[in-house]
């Protein structure tokens, strides 16, 4: 796949556990193909800034984090939501790292264990931390919620761009099985106006049948791919 919108440089200031919060056994989605599936996104979308951008997968909100901190001159408005409320706590620490308050006081943490162990690692983290803090330029509104993604997603806003990406693996628990992607974007409908941009990424066992969307956009890679929509 060709990149066209995220650069090829080193994103190890977004590595997780870093500054940014990490869950054990779940992967984060690489930094570089994210930001490139968002920028697609925004290619299609008649909207090109005050993006109110939504993953109703959030797991713990590092993919949203990333998009935020790194599309500050066009997301406006991130929302959260995830059927695990563990995951969710952990998405709230994430997202508040959007603030100046939130990075200062992720900086004050890392400075504490600096002091205490003496460890290269937690140098390497502040450097990082204060590298994000200045990528922020902007507040942007963060809500976050509980939903299981295929039952009625109660939101008062219509997003103006959906990412999400499905779980897969033993790593985390995917209620949906292996054939009903197609059910979540039909959940999703509910949320969607006909202008909303809909990203899904998935493994290539799973496929997405769903009538009431075009399909703009289909890419591989490696063992898993990525589709985009919008209501026809």
């Amino acid at each position: 796949m060709e990149y066209r919108y995220a650069k090829n440089c080193n994103y190890e200031d977004f590595a997780s556990g870093r500054v940014l919060y990490n869950i054990n056994r779940v992967p984060n989605f690489p930094v570089r193909l994210i930001n490139e599936i968002y920028g697609r996104c925004l290619e299609y979308s008649h909207k090109k800034k005050d993006i109110c951008l939504y993953d109703c997968c959030c797991g713990g909100g590092y993919s949203l984090t990333v998009l935020g901190l790194l599309n500050q001159n066009s997301i406006s408005k991130i929302i959260a939501s995830d059927i695990d409320y563990d995951m969710l706590d952990v998405a709230k620490l994430n997202l508040s790292l959007l603030s100046k308050e939130g990075i200062n006081r992720r900086i004050s943490e890392i400075n504490s264990l600096y002091e205490q162990f003496n460890k290269e690692s937690h140098m390497n983290a502040i450097k990082s931390a204060k590298k994000l803090s200045n990528l922020i330029q902007t507040d942007i509104n963060t809500h976050i919620f509980q939903a299981n993604a295929f039952e009625d997603i109660q939101m008062d806003i219509k997003p103006d761009i959906i990412i999400t990406d499905v779980p897969y693996g033993n790593l985390v628990d995917w209620q949906g099985g292996e054939d009903e992607v197609s059910l979540l974007l039909q959940s999703l409908m509910k949320v969607c106006n006909n202008e909303t941009i809909i990203a899904v990424t998935m493994n290539k066992s799973q496929k997405i049948r769903c009538d009431a969307f075009q399909r703009l956009e289909k890419q591989n890679i490696g063992k898993r791919h990525f589709e985009i929509y919008k209501l026809k």
